[in-house]
């Protein structure tokens, strides 16, 4: 099963929304914002995307920039913000299996071979 974290308001999430529907494969739609992450949920994403944590935050939001840029945060600070704050998470992020991709650019989604 094929699940993207989205957030409707986002064109990006959007295309890439667009893009799983064309694969004709089963999938569901997580809108995290309605549906937060859990903090298992977050470090499992983030095992799979094979990132680390500041590498899922958006740092151009306003958010970030008055509360932790600059600042020495650890990687448990930043998935706390993240959970805290999901306008902060970078999307949209496709799980298939034990990978994912944040599809920005699209392309990257086949890298998850759907």
């Amino acid at each position: 099963m094929i699940t993207i974290y989205h957030n409707p308001r986002c064109t990006k999430s959007r295309e890439g929304l667009h893009n799983i529907e064309k694969s004709k494969k089963p999938f569901q739609v997580r809108n995290y914002y309605t549906n937060l992450f859990t903090e298992t949920e977050l470090i499992d994403v983030l095992h799979k995307l094979d990132i680390k944590p500041i590498e899922l935050v958006r740092t151009k939001e306003k958010i970030w920039i008055d509360n932790f840029k600059n600042k020495a945060v650890t990687d448990e600070e930043i998935i706390a913000a993240l959970l805290i704050y999901p306008q902060l998470i970078e999307r949209p992020i496709i799980v298939f299996g034990k990978k994912a991709v944040i599809a920005r650019p699209l392309e990257k989604i086949k890298k998850l071979n759907l």
